[in-house]
């Protein structure tokens, strides 16, 4: 007889870098509440790998306000800190299929290049969020080239090569999408990872960037179903080629509307006025607070 399904996991994976404000809630008690529905588990992940934004406090807040919003999730909570080791094995992996190189431009060369190219009326392309794509000056580094930067002691940071890890891939990329995108995308949906171009996998004074820890740690995890924000959508493709590469499962996706505030932006942690603790010392309840989000 066959084996009978796994269990679904679900998981909130919030930054205790801040406050948590309502767009957070609204994850949070969709993830809560699917997980409910199926019959599955509910995990709490807190990514903490920045270790100069994220604070001890803001870990408690979101411990806090989660409670207060009725929400319950197993034990022990993975903390990303701890679990660096994870990220950097899956790191030299991609070193060994020479799919990454180090890369040390910084923010104002990579904006000099730019303006350079386009000054000659060449338009420079730019991923799904605006940024011009890295220029990759590094690229074609041999690999004693690659040591001498490195042992420059500049700062510098790993970047995945993305025409030979597409190639890598070898086939075409695709998640199942059971929410909608920003042009009401669902279903079968494809993934289109050159968009981003070169991505950071590290950096030295990072040992992993959010792109590869997510999909390290959503695979350690056993998560089938990632529930987010639909500003994470575009970032769906880089995650599934990298699940292909590391040969890891591949979730299902849902991706899920945004509160955006007065000024029609989605909301930031800088923005006490929508924290979910400033509704609590207001007086108002959980209940007021899902009724304003859902």
């Amino acid at each position: 007889m066959p084996s009978p399904p796994a269990q679904p996991v679900f998981r909130f994976a919030p930054s205790p870098n801040g406050l948590l404000h309502l767009g957070h809630a609204l994850s949070a008690i969709i993830n809560y509440e699917m997980a409910t529905a199926a019959g599955g588990r509910f995990l709490l992940r807190i990514e903490d790998i920045d270790r100069t934004r994220c604070r001890p406090e803001f870990e408690r807040a979101i411990f806090e306000d989660l409670a207060w919003l009725g929400l319950h999730w197993e034990e022990p909570v993975r903390r990303q800190s701890e679990h660096l080791d994870v990220y950097a094995a899956a790191l030299e992996r991609f070193k060994v299929m020479g799919l990454v190189y180090p890369s040390v431009m910084t923010r104002g060369e990579i904006r000099a290049a730019v303006a350079a190219a386009e000054a000659e009326g060449e338009p420079w392309p730019r991923d799904p969020d605006g940024t011009p794509l890295y220029p990759g000056r590094e690229r074609d580094l041999s690999p004693d080239e690659q040591a001498a930067l490195i042992a420059s002691g500049r700062a510098y940071a790993w970047r995945l090569d993305m025409e030979k890890a597409v190639k890598h891939a070898d086939g075409s990329l695709t998640w199942r999408e059971t929410g909608r995108g920003p042009a009401h995308e669902t279903s079968v949906v494809a993934a289109d990872p050159a968009a981003w171009g070169d991505v950071i996998l590290s950096r030295s004074d990072a040992p992993s960037s959010y792109h590869l820890s997510v999909v390290v740690d959503d695979a350690e995890q056993g998560v089938t179903h990632v529930i987010r924000g639909r500003d994470l959508y575009h970032a769906t493709s880089v995650h599934r080629l990298l699940q292909r590469l590391l040969s890891l499962p591949e979730p299902i996706y849902h991706h899920h509307r945004l509160i955006l505030g007065p000024d029609g932006r989605k909301l930031s942690k800088s923005s006490e006025d929508t924290g979910i603790a400033t509704f609590r010392a207001a007086g108002y309840t959980p209940a007021d607070v899902r009724a304003m989000i859902l």
